[in-house]
C-alpha cells in the first residue's frame, strides 16, 4: 500500500463508520481491486480518492464536502455538482461506494436546505440539483431522488418562466436576466426528467428552453453561446465552457447534433489556448466551470461516436490536469498546467480536474 492510502485507512476518520468504508474502497479502486479492474485507470482512480480525503466528511448519515481545504461546507450548488462529479465517478467504473456517498450527500442536502428549494433565489442553483437527482434516480432507482428532481423542477419552471424576451426562464427571483447559466442546465433537466418519469411534457418543455436559447444566444455561425440577455434587452456576449457545455448536452438529449458540433467545437477551438482549458480562477464560481464543460462534451462524444474528434483533446487535458499535482495531498487545482499551489484550496474548483480525468475516455465504462 502506498502512503496516500495507508493515510486515508490510518487517519483520523474511525469514528465515522461511513467514511471509513468509503475510504477505504477508494483506498482498494486506486490499488486496482474494485468491481471493475478492467475499468481501472491509476490518475482518475487517485485524483477522486485524494479529492475525497481533503473533503468528505460525514455526519451521521449526512454526507458533505468541506468548502475549502481550511473547513467549511460547499454552497448550494457546489455541492449539486460535487454530486454529479460522484457520478461521473460511478459511470466509469461501477463502484457501489460513490451511490453510497451520492445516497448520504442527498440527506445532508436535504438536512441543511429541506424538500422544497425554492427559498434559493437562484434558479440555476434549483436546476442543477434537479440534474444530480435525476441522474441519480437513472443510477439507483431512489424515488426520493425523482420526487425532489421533479417538484423542484415544476416549481422553478413556473416562477421562472415567462413569455418577456420570447420566453426563457429568468436567471434570479427578481427577474434581472434570461441566461445560459439556468436555460442550458433547464433543458438538461426537463429531459431527464422525461425519461425518468414517463411524462412527455417535460420533453416539450426541454425543446421550448432549448429553442429560445438558441435563437436568442446561439451563434449559429461560430458556435459561442452568450452569457444571457438582460431585461432591457441588452445580450452580454462572453462565452464560457459552462454554458457551451449545457448547450451540448441539451443538442445532444434533443437531437440537434450540428448545433452541438457548432458549441463543442467553439469550445474546443477558441475558448482554448494550446488545446488546454481555460485557466479559471480556483476562488470563483468559474473554477468549476470546466468540468462542466467536459462533461456534456464527452457525453456528447460517447453517444455520436466522436471520438476521433475530441478524445486526443479530452486525454491532453486530462493529462494536464494529472501533471499539475504537486502537493503533497495530490490535490489538483483548477489552472492546469500550473502547478498546484500550497494554498488554500476550493473543492468546487478542484472537482474540474477529477470529472476530466473520469470522462476522458472512448467507452461507456
Amino acid at each position: 500500500m502506498d502512503a496516500a492510502g495507508a493515510k486515508i485507512i490510518g487517519g483520523q476518520f474511525g469514528a465515522a463508520w461511513t467514511k471509513a468504508l468509503v475510504l477505504a474502497t477508494l483506498c482498494l479502486l486506486v490499488l486496482g481491486t474494485g468491481l471493475r479492474r478492467a475499468s481501472a485507470c491509476p490518475p482518475a482512480d487517485a485524483s477522486f480518492t485524494a479529492y475525497s480525503h481533503a473533503f468528505y466528511f460525514t455526519e451521521g448519515t449526512n454526507g458533505y464536502f468541506h468548502k475549502t481545504t481550511d473547513g467549511g461546507k460547499a454552497w448550494f450548488w457546489d455541492r449539486a455538482e460535487e454530486m454529479e462529479m460522484l457520478l461521473d465517478v460511478f459511470e466509469r467504473t461501477t463502484n457501489p461506494v460513490c451511490l453510497t456517498m451520492f445516497s448520504n450527500f442527498f440527506n445532508g442536502f436535504l438536512t441543511d436546505h429541506g424538500a422544497n428549494w425554492e427559498k434559493n433565489e437562484f434558479n440555476d442553483d434549483i436546476m442543477w440539483m434537479v440534474i444530480a437527482c435525476a441522474r441519480g434516480y437513472q443510477q439507483t432507482g431512489n424515488n426520493a431522488f425523482r420526487a425532489a428532481a421533479k417538484d423542484n423542477f415544476d416549481l422553478c419552471y413556473a416562477r421562472a418562466w415567462s413569455a418577456n424576451l420570447g420566453g426563457g426562464l429568468w436567471w434570479k427571483t427578481s427577474n434581472p436576466s434570461k441566461n445560459a447559466c439556468v436555460n442550458g442546465p433547464a433543458a438538461i433537466a426537463a429531459h431527464l426528467l422525461g425519461l425518468i418519469s414517463g411524462d412527455t411534457n417535460y420533453f416539450t418543455k426541454a425543446e421550448i428552453i432549448f429553442q429560445w436559447e438558441r435563437a436568442a444566444l446561439f451563434d449559429a455561425n461560430r458556435g459561442a453561446i452568450a452569457d444571457g440577455v438582460s431585461a432591457d434587452g441588452t445580450v452580454h456576449s462572453w462565452a464560457s465552457t459552462y454554458n457551451q457545455g449545457t448547450f451540448i448536452g441539451a443538442a445532444n438529449f434533443l437531437g440537434h447534433t450540428n448545433d452541438a458540433l457548432l458549441a463543442a467545437d467553439f469550445m474546443v477551438n477558441e475558448l482554448c489556448r494550446g488545446g488546454l482549458l481555460p485557466a479559471y480562477p480556483q476562488a470563483t464560481d468559474g473554477g468549476g466551470f470546466n468540468g462542466i464543460g467536459v462533461r456534456w462534451l464527452a457525453e456528447f462524444m460517447r453517444q455520436r461516436r466522436l471520438e476521433s474528434r475530441y478524445l486526443p483533446w479530452l486525454q491532453q487535458n486530462a493529462d494536464a490536469a494529472w501533471n499539475a499535482r504537486r502537493r503533497s495531498d495530490s490535490l489538483i487545482w483548477s489552472r492546469w498546467p500550473a502547478p498546484t499551489p500550497d494554498e488554500v484550496l476550493h473543492s468546487w474548483s478542484c472537482s474540474s480536474a477529477v470529472v476530466v480525468l473520469q470522462v476522458a475516455r472512448s467507452s461507456p465504462h
